[in-house]
């Protein structure tokens, strides 16, 4: 199988089903997001395997096996953005499940962390870090996933799955520096002098 096809030379691609669009669409931008999120967990996947990740092995064998679920998810979500409503191909769909195994995760992982009293900056270890840039890259995801969705009709769970899925990765980058033993910096804003 060759890599490339030449048939987006034109600035056009193909929805799963057949349909061309040009590569600017919304559908395409949404999945294309998703598709660089899933870019950002791999390289997320790398940092924490570093010795420089800052988190401990039992610690970093869990979020690992956390975020390749994630991983797959993504190439679920990517697929059901890429495959309109009428076409006839099956192609697995985010499902109930999916968004209900998120808000497991969240609540696991949340209710091992201290009560937030502030907002947080995004930062800490390279694992953290990388994690928050997943969370902001998620958000993106799913604002376009909205736009995408004022078009035309798609799987809506699709958006409410990007929604759960920031909101882990928040958690997540949480819990990475906890288990690290890295201190968030919280956000106090200065009062302005009178």
């Amino acid at each position: 199988m060759k890599i490339y096809t030449r048939t987006g030379d034109e600035g056009t691609t193909s929805l799963f089903g057949g349909d061309r669009v040009v590569k600017s669409h919304p559908r395409i931008e949404a999945y294309g997001t998703v598709d660089e999120l899933n870019a950002v967990l791999g390289l997320t996947l790398a940092h924490l395997a570093a010795p420089a990740g800052g988190v401990a092995n039992e610690a970093t064998t869990r979020i690992a096996a956390t975020l390749l679920a994630l991983q797959d998810d993504l190439f679920v979500l990517g697929a059901d953005l890429a495959t309109p409503e009428h076409t006839k191909p099956f192609v697995p769909r985010i499902e109930p499940h999916h968004i209900e195994r998120l808000e497991a995760e969240i609540d696991g992982y949340d209710g091992e962390l201290p009560a937030l009293k502030h907002f947080i900056l995004p930062g800490g270890t390279l694992g953290a870090a990388s994690l928050h840039v997943a969370r902001t890259v998620c958000r993106r995801a799913e604002r376009l996933a909205v736009e995408a969705a004022t078009r035309e009709r798609f799987n809506e769970r699709a958006i409410v799955y990007l929604n759960r899925l920031s909101d882990l990765l928040f958690v997540l980058a949480r819990w990475a520096n906890h288990a690290a033993g890295h201190a968030e910096v919280e956000w106090i804003p200065v009062k302005p002098a009178r």
